[in-house]
């Protein structure tokens, strides 16, 4: 008896972890329809207008995501539109490094709300590539890693 209740705990919690987790995913094209449901039958409920914007994935359903955004705005997206996180947005006011620590060079001050692209992380460091810099930040307090 003792084994079967066991068995009902493991399963338990192995099926909530797995529905808990939430991946980030970043939008493919600058222009990207959020409906309110998950069809194109749906009306759009609003429109994305930032290429590689990234975005928490919360449910799925066929070919459609449930998505939400830093400011909590949710909606659904056609599959089609979105591909892996390859972006982040801090949430505070960043240093952005030559290399991965706060005691090489200073490059530039990152204002909070920017999208930065990611090239590569490593830690608590990620490489970043904006309009005019490349270099590292450290990616506490930012929106869009898993």
């Amino acid at each position: 008896m003792k084994k079967l209740y066991l068995l009902i705990l493991i399963w338990i919690f192995f099926s909530f972890n797995v529905f808990a987790n939430d991946t980030f995913l970043s939008l493919k094209k600058d222009k990207v329809n959020v409906r309110y449901g998950p069809g194109f039958e749906y009306p759009i409920k609003y429109i994305y207008k930032k290429i590689n914007l990234p975005i928490k994935q919360i449910d799925k359903k066929e070919n459609f995501r449930r998505i939400i955004d830093l400011k909590n705005n949710s909606g659904w997206i056609h599959i089609s539109q979105l591909k892996k996180v390859n972006s982040i947005i801090p949430i505070t006011d960043k240093i952005l490094f030559s290399k991965p620590t706060n005691f090489s060079k200073p490059l530039a001050k990152i204002e909070k709300g920017r999208v930065l692209l990611i090239q590569n992380c490593n830690n608590d460091w990620c490489k970043i590539k904006t309009d005019k810099f490349k270099g590292w930040i450290k990616v506490e307090n930012s929106w869009g890693l898993n």
